[in-house]
């Protein structure tokens, strides 16, 4: 995820010269961990820019850093004490938020010297520490923040959070004790955002949460009026009025039930992509099961049959766990006999890992580290093939992409509506101007390998 700091990774102490009267405070900001933590620090952001803070982009030039981390795996705490560790080194003034940060105890014991620890999602308890440590300026300026706050991403792209927290309670996983339960937001508070973001220039809004097809669940799907429209806070509702706006609408962390088969008509006709992203995490019933999963891979099978009936172009995004406590060599063979008959367009995969406070933790039988990184490795194998067939097939047509901008070797990267940013492939163009990022043009596809695709513009 970007953040608004860089990792210098240089050891010893380089506290900021004192700054001069007359400037605003300046605020640094570290932002680890997935896009729903992105969009907590651009809220973050956008709150201290409307109080009149200035945004500093690196540690020399911050009166006070703040470090908004992440807490699930393992290697992820790792690297956010890493991170607090480099903040407080490089500038001596730090507050920590964040997943991790719902443990206070652990960061206060590793490095007693932050000033303020505050949990996930909470802007306030942010903006207390601050103005307690370093006070803003006398008279802000609400009209220095554009309508649709500050953002992380480039100015084409957005992700829109629609609600927080998650209703499930799968054994692998501790988000609900570090974000709560499932609150999702207003629909005309989400719309509004989505209107703001377009004004601003955003071609794409990519809709996340943890649980996005949940979304309205807790409120029980109240009715509201949003431009003179009587809608329903759900999914169908959500993504029909997004689709109104003009531009490319992606789901991201949908699961698989009826909520999502209702919009599946919807990216069949246009009015948002053909895209799921949708983390099974497994194949067989028994390790779902122990997973606390949806324990019914066959019909997952039926149900992306009928989607891709429905909407032929539809591509589907996921991630799968191996190695999982239990797992047998069976079951593994039917993780492979899925992928090869579901064909997924794209396919994340993660060796199992303790994470503390985890339920699955307490499974008998343990797999081996050999043993789950031979699984990946297999798994990842058959992903290639399946991803490199499904790509060649989409040679020698003509598909709208939008430009990201210009890779280290001067080429232009572009994405089909069928990629999301950050994870999923490219399309490379054979262009012989530069064109700006957030053009949306047609492409000729003139090649493929296992990840990405080969075009030129189409005249």
């Amino acid at each position: 995820m970007p953040a608004s700091i860089p990792h210098p990774r240089r050891p010893g102490r380089r506290h900021p010269a004192p700054r001069r009267r007359a400037e605003p405070p300046a605020i640094g900001f570290v932002s680890l961990g997935c896009a729903k933590a992105l969009v907590d620090s651009e809220r973050i952001l956008t709150r201290l820019k409307a109080e009149g803070y200035a945004i500093a982009p690196s540690y020399e030039g911050a009166d006070l850093v703040v470090v908004n981390t992440c807490g699930f795996l393992l290697s992820a705490r790792a690297e956010s004490l890493e991170a607090i560790g480099e903040a407080l080194a490089e500038n001596g003034k730090v507050v920590v938020t964040g997943c991790l940060g719902a443990e206070p105890e652990r960061i206060k014991e590793a490095y007693p010297e932050v000033l303020a620890v505050t949990g996930p999602h909470q802007t306030e308890a942010v903006l207390e520490a601050i103005h307690a440590h370093l006070p803003p300026p006398h008279a802000p300026f609400l009209e220095l923040v554009p309508r649709q706050g500050l953002k992380l991403t480039p100015r084409h792209y957005a992700y829109l959070k629609v609600s927080e927290g998650c209703r499930n309670r799968c054994s692998f996983c501790i988000i609900p004790k570090l974000r709560g339960d499932l609150v999702s937001r207003p629909l005309t508070e989400v719309l509004d955002e989505a209107e703001a973001l377009v004004a601003a220039g955003v071609k794409e809004i990519l809709v996340i949460s943890q649980d996005t097809s949940a979304y309205g669940l807790d409120r029980r799907y109240e009715p509201t009026v949003w431009r003179g429209r009587t809608l329903e806070t759900r999914l169908l509702d959500l993504c029909r009025e997004l689709g109104r706006l003009g531009v490319w609408v992606r789901l991201h962390y949908a699961y698989p039930y009826p909520h999502v088969d209702a919009v599946i008509p919807l990216m069949a006709e246009g009015t948002i992509l053909p895209y799921l992203d949708i983390p099974f995490q497994h194949a067989s019933p028994r390790i779902l099961k122990a997973m606390r999963r949806p324990a019914a891979a066959e019909r997952t099978l039926e149900r992306i049959r009928e989607w891709r009936r429905i909407c032929p172009e539809l591509a589907i995004r996921s991630t799968f766990i191996v190695g999982f406590p239990g797992e047998t060599e069976a079951d593994f063979e039917e993780l492979l006999a899925f992928l090869e008959e579901a064909r997924l367009d794209r396919v994340g995969c993660f060796t199992f890992e303790p994470v503390e406070g985890a339920a699955a933790n307490a499974l008998p039988d343990p797999v081996p580290e050999e043993l789950k990184e031979e699984r990946r490795a297999r798994l990842m194998a058959l992903q290639e093939r399946i991803s490199a067939e499904r790509l060649a097939a989409r040679v020698g047509r003509v598909e709208p992409v939008l430009v990201d901008g210009v890779d280290e070797e001067g080429r232009t990267i572009a994405r089909s509506r069928l990629d999301a940013p950050e994870v999923d492939g490219r399309v490379i163009l054979a262009a012989a101007d530069p064109i700006p990022p957030g053009t949306l043009l047609d492409a000729r596809i003139t090649g493929s390998d296992a990840h990405d695709l080969f075009g030129e513009p189409s005249d």
